[in-house]
């Protein structure tokens, strides 16, 4: 997608909500268990910081954005949290944009998951402290010299500001030029379009 944008990023720079539930679990509980409601990336992730899957008794009920999501992985989750599992989410996200517009994205597909268990889930991504921190270290960078760039005020735009990151809102998602005004804090810049970063000096505001 970020090629498609003109943008070119070297895999190994990227750090997704999957990658830091991963390393959040891992901390919490080494070489635990997990039920997964998610796509291949989240999966392989709990794999490589020595987690199995466990649809039985897991430590936690995992739920991130996936096509796979129906009525009989719902009511396996809602089970598992009901007999003890923790219920954690890579992202409080509602929606998330698509080329055929907008589609639920992870806060939406837990709801029903803690509303039917009474369970307050626990997001380990944005705007959670613990992601931005962790994509620091991961990144080898300094807050200084970094920015964070997205499409959401509540999320990606807040999480920046709480970690004390220079923010770009970015047009071409689900916020248009109305939206920051709803919102007590600014993003250091707003553009219309990712493919325009490169004319930016974010000190330049």
């Amino acid at each position: 997608k970020m090629k498609r944008l003109g943008v070119e990023i070297d895999p190994s720079h990227f750090y997704t909500s999957a990658l830091a539930t991963a390393s959040f679990l891992a901390s919490q509980i080494p070489k635990g268990t997990a039920y997964v409601i998610g796509e291949a990336g989240l999966i392989n992730a709990l794999y490589e910081v020595g987690y199995s899957m466990n649809d039985v008794n897991p430590d936690y009920v995992v739920v991130g954005e996936s096509h796979r999501y129906n009525y009989e992985s719902l009511m396996k989750a809602v089970s598992l949290v009901l007999k003890g599992a923790r219920l954690v989410g890579t992202n409080p996200d509602t929606s998330g944009p698509t080329e055929e517009g907008l589609v639920p994205a992870t806060g939406s597909l837990i709801l029903p998951i803690a509303k039917t268990t009474g369970v307050e889930p626990y997001f380990v991504g944005k705007p959670n402290p613990v992601m931005m921190r962790q994509a620091l270290s991961f990144l080898q960078t300094r807050r200084e010299e970094t920015a964070i760039i997205g499409d959401r005020m509540d999320t990606d735009i807040l999480s920046g500001i709480e970690s004390g990151i220079e923010t770009i809102l970015v047009l071409s998602g689900v916020s248009d030029k109305d939206t920051p005004a709803r919102f007590a804090y600014r993003p250091s810049l707003i553009i219309d379009s990712i493919r325009t970063i490169s004319d930016y000096n974010t000190q330049e505001k």
